[in-house]
């Protein structure tokens, strides 16, 4: 790639908007539909917003990071941006495909970069039944809920209830509990990335649970169904000695 056409998003913050002023002061910008590269400017919060909102375009995303944790992006330098790009390491991120069914018969379907979560609305423990490709897993799983991670977001809320990191490239999805009280020694399980998934609300009307796909919320669903979708992905592209896979080791060896 030389000389990439760019067109920046940026996030709501002042941060973001000062940046956005500058480098497009700094480096011009045309339209998503002209662009070669999008350049989204925020933190990881907004990064999950702009793919999801320029996976039609199919175009690569740089991510220039002005918020806390910058996971999915790289760090933020106003200068030598465009030879940054050029030298950038591409990785694909397929989504995990969410069908969820709700106890009035709704279907809902959305996309997650990150995770497919299930979570109680209520006081009440979450009581689910897992059953992968046929076969039930767990006939039933009580506690705050669970969640099913891709590797780019093993990293995320995974990390935070105690989910493995997952490598990129690996080929394996994280099923991790979210507080479970039954069965007290299940700790989740790695499972192979074309699994397909389900996931049954147990006395669903007594016990209420919602599903979550990244941002995309359903309430009092029934049943869930997730899939990794390789027909749809989306390239980020990394700073060669922060890529993505590097910065996935590294964060096994946070002291």
């Amino acid at each position: 790639m030389s000389q990439p056409k760019l067109t920046f998003l940026a996030a709501a913050t002042p941060a973001a908007q000062q940046s956005l002023a500058a480098l497009t002061a700094r480096y011009g910008s045309v339209s998503i539909e002209k662009a070669d590269v999008i350049v989204s400017l925020g933190g990881d919060g907004f990064m999950l917003h702009s793919l999801h909102g320029v996976m039609k375009w199919n175009k690569p995303v740089f991510g220039l990071n002005l918020g806390t944790q910058g996971f999915l992006c790289n760090e933020y330098d106003e200068k030598e941006l465009i030879e940054r790009i050029v030298l950038a390491e591409p990785v694909v991120l397929h989504p995990l495909a969410m069908g969820a069914t709700t106890i009035h018969g709704d279907t809902k379907e959305a996309y997650a970069f990150n995770e497919v979560s299930l979570l109680r609305q209520t006081r009440q423990s979450a009581k689910l039944r897992v059953t992968i490709d046929g076969i039930e897993r767990l006939s039933s799983l009580n506690g705050d809920g669970v969640m099913l991670a891709t590797p780019a977001g093993s990293t995320a809320y995974n990390l935070s209830v105690h989910g493995p990191i997952i490598p990129m490239g690996a080929s394996l999805l994280a099923l991790t509990p979210i507080a479970a009280f039954r069965p007290r020694r299940w700790r989740g399980a790695l499972i192979p990335s074309r699994s397909r998934i389900q996931i049954d609300v147990l006395e669903s009307e007594k016990r209420p649970v919602s599903a979550a796909a990244d941002f995309t919320e359903v309430r009092d669903v029934r049943s869930v169904r997730v899939h990794e979708e390789r027909s749809v992905g989306i390239t980020l592209l990394f700073d060669p000695k922060r890529n993505l896979a590097e910065k996935m080791i590294q964060e096994q060896f946070v002291e």
